[in-house]
């Protein structure tokens, strides 16, 4: 018998049940389909009639959108308005209360007509624009009369103990102002001023002075700024220029700044001129570093965001001013040219070099081309003439033909003169060199050694002439020995030694040395052949002789004593004459002395020696053996001392 199987069943079962809760969630989900098809009717609908409710709300929110946007355009207008009369009541009024409140009416102004021109109901023609444009017309020409109220009343001239208070302490005046011709200063003046420039320019500090307060300057500067938006460059150009030019004058002209031409400086004596040019000197550098210095800043400062109208503005302040002090270099480089003012024109064009930079930097842009040209131009003309000068001064020296006698053989006038005028020039040496390096465009020392040499050369020249003017040879090699030592001498204890060369200094000590020589044989030959045994010597042993005597076997005793007579005569006759030369030179005349020495002496002691003993035993003996050989050398010093004879007699 076969048994049921239950599991069969139980499947059947969940199957069924599945079948039919499938069949609900169908039923269900139509159900809901449906609900939801009559909900999407309904919301149609309900959208449907609120529709016109929505549009007339959108149309009142855009309309109050509008009228806000209405309210506050309107509100802008009437701020605009309300600060255009307060501008308006200010400008009225006038700057002089209160100028920064009067520039911030015109920038209001200004505003106010951007503001209406941007305005679609408002015309440039209209009121408002023409009133408020004519108003900032107005106010920028009270504006210009401000700038050249407040202008005129803090320009003031400098006083020139102001400028000599901002001088380095070193370069302040003493006792006498550089503004004053006075002799016991003006000498110092033209030479003492470049040993600042020449030891420690590096470290001088020049302090400008204050010419504007510097709290009127922003102001001046708001006021410039106000002028140049309206386009019054050329009206605030000509205020600035007609006061400030003014004043810089004025204060150039208390310091005792004059305007000459050439024709006055040759009118002058020259120790005036002298002076002049010293005080010129100091001038030009209280000009340039103090008072130039302080117009510029004041200058930048008034005219900054505007770098053109400041140079512009600069340029023509100065220009008269610099014109007036430029006159006068001129004047002195076209003058008549002389040695004595080569140093002057050197110290001018030494003091036209050591404010160079600051030419270059005050004296910026286009609008000062001119000026710094003219500067310029007077250095390049100072120069030229100091080159010029050279030559006259060589020439000079060459064909001096000055009649200054020098008796007693001496260092000549003219060789001092020239000596010295070397020295200064080596005093000037780093000045020099710049001069021909601009001029020749050389680097070295060639040009200023060249210059001296032929400079000395001249001088020898010249001297060669002048000795020819001496009848007796011996003074005429002594005085070549004295002057051509001197220049040796001289040159050897300047700066002139490294320049010239060791070949130089010994090539003339050998032409000192030669003259001296010349001078030996000239003065001492003749007496020196009175000593000798020429002629004396009898081959056939007549005549009166002194026996016994090998030594002055032969010898005449007339002709003996006549041989000392003669050297008596001609030692006497040499030592009244050449006692009165000189030999200014210590050392020089001591070693000629000793050459004369070394030459005389001993030949004077080997011929009374040999001869003496002829004439001791004659009555008068000493008119022949008048002196021993100590007395001669006793006597030779007194050579060259320009002693007389009666001075050194025994």
């Amino acid at each position: 018998m076969v048994m049921a199987v239950p599991g069969g069943d139980l499947l059947s079962e969940k199957a069924s049940a599945m079948r039919e809760s499938l069949e609900r969630s169908q039923t269900i989900t139509d159900d809901v389909v449906s609900i939801l098809g009559s909900f999407d009717h309904r919301l149609s609908a309900l959208e449907t009639a609120m529709r016109p409710t929505q549009i007339r709300t959108h149309s009142i929110r855009k309309a109050h959108e509008n009228i806000d946007r209405t309210l506050k355009t309107a509100e802008a207008i009437l701020a605009h308005f309300d600060q255009y009369y307060q501008a308006e009541a200010k400008i009225i009024k006038g700057p002089h209360e209160d100028v920064k409140s009067y520039l911030e009416a015109i920038d209001q102004l200004r505003r106010n007509i951007r503001f209406f021109g941007n305005k679609k109901g408002f015309k440039n023609d209209d009121g408002i624009a023409i009133r408020a444009n004519n108003l900032i017309a107005e106010a920028i020409s009270k504006l210009e009369e401000e700038f050249k109220r407040l202008l005129s009343s803090y320009s003031k001239p400098v006083e020139p103990e102001r400028l000599f208070g901002s001088l380095p302490n070193t370069m302040r005046p003493s006792s006498a102002s550089p503004g004053h011709d006075d002799d016991s200063s003006s000498k110092n003046n033209s030479h003492i001023h470049s040993e600042p420039h020449k030891s420690n320019a590096d470290t001088v500090v020049y302090t400008p002075p204050v010419l504007i307060p510097p709290r009127i300057l922003p102001l001046l500067n708001n006021l410039t700024e106000q002028m140049v938006q309206a386009g019054h460059q050329q009206q605030l150009l000509k205020i600035y220029r007609d006061t400030r030019s003014k004043v810089l004058e004025e204060s150039l002209q208390k310091l005792g700044v004059e305007k000459l031409n050439k024709d006055d400086v040759q009118k002058l004596q020259w120790e005036v001129l002298e002076a002049k040019i010293g005080n010129w000197i100091h001038f030009m550098r209280i000009a340039v570093k103090l008072l130039f210095a302080a117009e510029r800043k004041v200058c930048d400062q008034i005219f900054e965001g505007f770098d053109s109208l400041s140079d512009q503005c600069f340029a023509e302040v100065t220009t008269n001013s610099i014109s007036m002090l430029l006159s006068f270099g001129e004047a002195i480089a076209k003058s008549k040219r002389s040695p004595e003012k080569l140093f002057v024109l050197l110290d001018m064009y030494e003091i036209l070099q050591e404010i160079h930079s600051e030419i270059e930097i005050l004296f910026k842009g286009r609008a000062c081309t001119k000026i710094r040209e003219a500067v310029m131009g007077l250095t390049k003309q100072l120069a030229q003439t100091a080159e010029e000068t050279f030559g006259d001064f060589e020439e000079a020296v060459e064909k001096d033909a000055t009649k200054t006698a020098v008796t007693d053989g001496t260092v000549h006038p003219l060789t001092s003169y020239v000596i010295n005028y070397v020295k200064f020039l080596f005093d000037y040496r780093s000045t020099l060199n710049q001069l021909f390096q601009g001029i020749e465009g050389e680097s070295d020392s060639s040009q200023l050694a060249s210059v001296t040499m032929r400079i000395l050369q001249a001088l020898q020249t010249n001297l060669d002439g002048k000795s020819k003017q001496y009848r007796d040879p011996a003074l005429t090699h002594l005085f070549l020995m004295n002057n051509i030592h001197y220049i040796v001498r001289s040159v050897r204890r300047s700066e002139a030694k490294d320049l010239m060369g060791d070949d130089w200094i010994q090539r003339h000590r050998k032409i000192v040395q030669q003259h001296a020589n010349q001078y030996k044989r000239n003065a001492w030959a003749k007496i020196l052949q009175a000593l000798s045994i020429q002629g004396l010597i009898s081959s056939s042993g007549g005549g009166s002789t002194a026996g016994g005597d090998g030594g002055s076997s032969g010898a005449s005793r007339a002709v003996v004593k006549d041989r000392f007579k003669t050297f008596n005569t001609m030692f006497e006759e040499l030592h009244q004459k050449q006692s009165q030369w000189t030999v200014p030179d210590s050392e020089l005349r001591e070693s000629l002395i000793l050459a004369v020495a070394e030459v005389l002496l001993p030949a004077y002691r080997s011929f009374v020696k040999r001869f003496g003993p002829l004439v001791e035993n004659v009555k008068s003996s000493q008119r022949y053996i008048k002196y021993t050989a100590e007395d001669l050398e006793r006597i030779l010093g007194e050579f060259f001392e320009g002693k007389n004879m009666n001075d050194s007699k025994r």
